[in-house]
């Protein structure tokens, strides 16, 4: 089989130099690469660059993915979404060099470890309830705030990883890495009610 990183490296090559959209994507993985695609669309976050607007499109994407896959049916896209032009040149940039982390997971990766856990049936529903659940972590406004976005797009590579390696340890930790994204906006919750609290209390000391 094939490296997610080699397989990654042929669509990169592939990419029009004028822009491309979510539908030219779609169709350059084709329905036995959507795991690929979602490696493409997560490996942006794994650097510290800002592309306006693009956690809400690709985690769309995402969960469009893991909801076809649940479904058993081809990848459906919105005509919106479809359409959406992304700027190849800058995209292309921050791909090749997220796709050091691919790499880096990609060595310890090993095919068919704990395959179980990647396997069929109530496995693989969890596995792409794990993807919608990504998709829908990494779609929160909250971009501003430092690893909102790299958790759950890390959550997402190791799931996609393990599925297409049939490696369960990969697999597992991915959803321990959703599991920490959840934990980790919880914190981020509880510390802004506490910051809003106490500035109504200030305000509240200062009228009295």
């Amino acid at each position: 089989m094939e490296a997610p990183g080699a397989r990654l490296e042929a669509l990169l090559t592939s990419l029009p130099s004028e822009g491309l959209t979510l539908a030219v994507l779609r169709d350059l993985v084709g329905q036995d690469g959507l795991l690929i695609l979602v490696i493409f669309l997560t490996l942006v976050f794994m650097i510290p660059v800002s592309i306006p607007g693009v956690s809400t499109v690709f985690g769309a994407a995402i969960l469009l993915i893991g909801a076809s896959r649940a479904l058993g049916r081809g990848l459906w896209l919105p005509r919106r979404l479809a359409r959406r032009l992304l700027p190849a040149e800058r995209l292309r940039g921050a791909l090749r060099q997220g796709s050091r982390w691919l790499r880096r997971l990609e060595r310890i990766s090993r095919p068919h470890r704990l395959s179980r856990l990647a396997g069929a049936g109530a496995m693989a529903r969890l596995n792409d309830a794990g993807l919608v659940l990504g998709a829908l972590l990494l779609m929160a406004p909250l971009g501003f705030v430092p690893f909102s976005n790299t958790l759950p797009a890390l959550a997402l590579l190791l799931l996609a990883i393990g599925l297409l390696q049939r490696d369960g340890v990969c697999v597992l930790l991915g959803h321990v890495a959703n599991l920490a994204t959840l934990i980790y906006f919880a914190l981020l919750a509880v510390g802004g009610t506490v910051v809003i609290r106490e500035v109504i209390q200030r305000l509240f000391g200062l009228g009295s």
